[in-house]
């Protein structure tokens, strides 16, 4: 259950002496680079200190070394979200936490072990969802920074601060930090709700998610693979209703393992293992702690050059390269005009006449810019085909062999929607 949390220990006011001599070299005076609007001085220390409120999303690898650099240099009113335990795995990279910890919730041991070894500083954990917090909640922060490991998470508080904004009030306008590691690589990026590039306006960037179409995983497997997603996509919500899959859990794993090798057998199929079926449904990568170390750097500079004005940040995009000696860039990424969360237009969508619904879902999982795995698919009057609750699926099954065309004029909208997209898309069908 979600919980929110008084830590024991709560931060004191005390410093030690000479604790922001470095950082009082750049905020004392201004310098070549320096934004205008900068005010050197008390003031910009004050605000830094003691009334910027930042909040910080996801306390792994990432988020561990975010808070430690947010903590050293100077932000003392911190909120940390995330809804994960200590794993003995995590250890290795979560450099806050301890054997003793293993089964603790990672956002409430962080906050205790910085309030511990950085006095002064307030950690406020929360132990649960972002989901779970509302506009007003976000509202109250400067600033936020995610260090999450999970697109579909990004996409949701990307959108959630998009929405947020409103142009007659300017401290609406949320600026997100968003900080990303894959193996050797890794990247950094500033985002201004609204103003630049969001979050959505790059999922062309990302690696291309594995899917299976649907015919294939339900009528003729022929990978180990596609028995898995069989089991995960069509199975488990038709034996376990409406229990959410985690795939963190090693029942459900074990569970969806057992159904997948039953699946393999049928169909002569090889290969199928515990950790396969773990890998497919979690997208494990691995985790490199320097470069967690390196993106956390970066994620904080900005942070402390957007909330002291002592410099300019980011425009807009940050990345680093490890895997064959050191390599970085930055460059501007541009909005894209049918972005469904900031561009505001309609996706045109031609496809073929002859098109089925189920070619034109296949689609969807395959485009780069939408990134959707699970796509239901409505017309503004009726549906087209649901994935879920299991009756409905059932129900709007048969619409998945007809032409598009039948359910659809040309020029019509059909409105996509998925239980990881934190919106919906519009598409306007058009016919080739």
């Amino acid at each position: 259950m979600a919980t929110e949390i008084n830590v024991n220990g709560a931060a004191t006011s005390s410093d030690w002496q000479d604790r922001y001599y470095h950082v009082d070299q750049i905020l004392d005076r201004p310098g070549p680079r320096t934004d205008p609007s900068f005010l050197a001085g008390d003031e910009v220390k004050d605000f830094l200190r003691n009334k910027c409120k930042i909040l910080v999303i996801g306390a792994g690898g990432l988020g561990c070394e975010i808070l430690a650099n947010l903590a050293l240099t100077g932000f003392k009113d911190i909120h940390l979200i995330d809804m994960d335990t200590i794993d003995i795995s995590n250890l290795n990279r979560q450099f806050l936490f301890r054997p003793a910890d293993v089964g603790r919730p990672k956002a409430i041991v962080a906050a205790e072990y910085v309030m511990k070894r950085v006095p002064g500083v307030q950690v406020t954990p929360y132990y649960g969802k972002i989901q779970d917090k509302g506009d007003d909640y976000y509202l109250q922060f400067n600033l936020v920074i995610c260090g999450l490991d999970s697109v579909e998470a990004r996409r949701w508080i990307n959108a959630t601060l998009v929405n947020l904004v409103d142009p007659e009030n300017p401290e609406s306008l949320k600026p997100l930090i968003d900080g990303g590691t894959e193996g050797f690589k890794g990247q950094a990026r500033v985002i201004l709700p609204t103003v630049s590039s969001c979050y959505e306006c790059s999922l062309d960037m990302l690696n291309k998610p594995t899917t299976f179409p649907i015919c294939t995983i339900a009528n003729t497997p022929r990978l180990p693979e596609h028995c898995i997603e069989w089991a995960s996509v069509l199975e488990w919500p038709r034996a376990r209703g409406d229990e959410k899959l985690d795939t963190d859990d090693p029942e459900h794993i074990g569970w969806l393992y057992s159904i997948a090798v039953a699946r393999a057998k049928e169909f002569k199929i090889e290969g199928v293992t515990w950790s396969l079926t773990q890998g497919v449904v979690k997208n494990v990568i691995p985790a490199i702690a320097s470069t967690n170390a390196i993106i956390a750097a970066s994620c904080c500079n900005e942070a402390f050059k957007i909330a002291t004005s002592s410099a300019a940040y980011l425009n807009n995009y940050f990345m680093l390269i490890g895997t064959e000696g050191v390599y970085s860039y930055t460059f501007e990424h541009e909005k894209r005009d049918h972005c469904p969360v900031c561009g505001g237009e309609a996706l045109e969508m031609p496809i073929s006449r002859d098109w089925t619904v189920e070619q034109l879902i296949e689609l969807l999982t395959e485009k780069q810019n939408i990134q959707i795995k699970k796509p239901s698919l409505a017309t503004p009057g009726k549906p087209i085909y649901f994935q879920q609750p299991p009756q409905l699926e059932e129900a709007t099954r048969p619409n998945l062999e007809k032409k598009v065309l039948e359910l659809v004029p040309d020029g019509g909208e059909v409105v996509v929607t998925a239980s990881t997209l934190p919106f919906s898309l519009s598409l306007i069908i058009t016919y080739i």
